[in-house]
């Protein structure tokens, strides 16, 4: 099917372009979101004489695009999963579950507008695309962690562009692992101080046992 878009569809097109569409994507997408006209005689005159109004119409929602942009660079949204000890998730962390944390950090989109790939399924953070509108996109942080505590550590490493498990122990939060090193070092120690003192005892028992020469 061909349609005439009416905006920017990325890896499909610009404003004003004539593409070739699957019949299906143009009548469950494209055109209820009025994204694009059916490319008749009857529409490809009607681009032609509201073309104005069309780019003036799109460059007020850029603006207003661009303001929210603004507004979320920067920000980071925590969500909270469980995991295993290699870092994957009992689960994934979707779209839709990205716009409702987005929404609970202040900022309302739908989850139409997130650019996943694929479902997030490790620990981390991630960088994740949003789609404010066919020309502007902006970039949000989703640390994804198994608690708030997790979730500093990581957002804390991520600054300091160093792993998470470097900056725990540097932050005390491995108290224990820091614990358990010095208890070795120190029974590391005590076997040696032990080693030199069974050594020196049995140098004294040989100085003992040797024989003694008489004149």
């Amino acid at each position: 099917m061909q349609v005439i878009l009416l905006e920017r569809i990325e890896k499909l097109g610009q404003m004003g372009d004539v593409v070739n569409v699957k019949p299906g994507y143009a009548r469950n997408y494209l055109l209820p979101q009025r994204k694009a006209l059916r490319a008749t005689k009857e529409n490809v005159e009607r681009y032609e004489r509201e073309q104005t109004q069309f780019e003036a119409s799109n460059l007020e929602r850029r603006g207003e695009a661009e303001a929210v942009a603004a507004k979320l660079e920067g920000l980071t949204c925590v969500l909270l999963r469980q995991a295993s000890e290699s870092a994957q998730l009992y689960g994934s962390v979707t779209a839709r579950d990205i716009a409702q944390a987005m929404a609970d950090a202040g900022a309302t989109i739908h989850r139409s507008q997130v650019r996943l790939e694929r479902p997030i399924k490790t620990l981390g953070i991630h960088r994740v695309r949003i789609a404010l509108h066919p020309e502007v996109m902006v970039g949000v942080d989703v640390n994804v962690a198994r608690s708030t505590e997790e979730a500093d550590i990581q957002a804390t490493a991520a600054a300091r562009g160093e792993p998470a498990a470097e900056t725990a122990v540097r932050d005390g939060t491995t108290a224990e692992t820091g614990e358990d090193e010095a208890a070795a070092d120190s029974a590391a120690e005590t076997g040696e101080d032990e080693a030199t003192a069974d050594s020196a005892a049995e140098t004294g028992e040989e100085s003992k046992a040797a024989p003694t020469t008489q004149d």
